[in-house]
């Protein structure tokens, strides 16, 4: 199935997707990496207000390259997501609606995805310039001093993802294997 989504998302939304649905996403999404999950969650550890709004957001595992001359980013492939996994069940909790990234996601993730009705999308890795067309705007948050793993809200158009887990814990890379040797 493919079709366009706002983000950010309800919970509605995310139980409609399916693993192996393309997506397209317009709207509001955030940018964090490693560095920034690890601030957010001692920022949760200290007892304080995270730098946005968690519940329903999207969070796109990415650094981005510098941007050239006339472009609003530079390169937006996604970075590698099990990098993110020791931390991702705690924001799941909190209400964050789904992840961007690339690879695959340890159990926890999945468990914290399917208790929370969130999604795991995928980008598709080495296609980040072609992703960078897709964002119109860009503006760093929050943790300015990490540089490119610092917090930025982007806003997307038609940026396209797969659903590789969905609110129900059905995982692509799980399904396609098996499909593809059954064949």
């Amino acid at each position: 199935m493919e079709r366009t989504i706002q983000a950010p998302f309800t919970k509605e939304t995310a139980e409609s997707l399916k693993a192996g649905d393309y997506v397209y996403i317009d709207g509001i999404i955030y940018t964090a990496r490693d560095a920034a999950h690890k601030r957010m969650i001692e920022t949760l550890d200290e007892g304080k207000e995270l730098p946005v709004e968690i519940k329903d957001t999207v969070i796109y595992y990415m650094g981005p390259s510098p941007a050239r001359e006339g472009r609003v980013i530079g390169s937006a492939g996604p970075t590698t997501s099990s990098r993110m996994d020791k931390y991702t069940p705690r924001l799941l909790d909190l209400g964050m609606g789904a992840m961007i990234g690339k690879g695959k996601r340890s159990k926890e993730v999945t468990e914290a995805i399917v208790r929370n009705k969130a999604v795991y999308f995928a980008a598709v890795g080495g296609a980040g310039a072609i992703l960078s067309k897709c964002i119109k705007e860009s503006r760093v948050i929050s943790y300015d001093d990490l540089g490119t793993e610092a917090i930025r809200e982007l806003r997307v158009e038609h940026f396209p993802v797969i659903v590789v887990i969905d609110s129900k814990g059905n995982n692509l890379y799980e399904t396609a294997v098996k499909e593809y040797s059954e064949e």
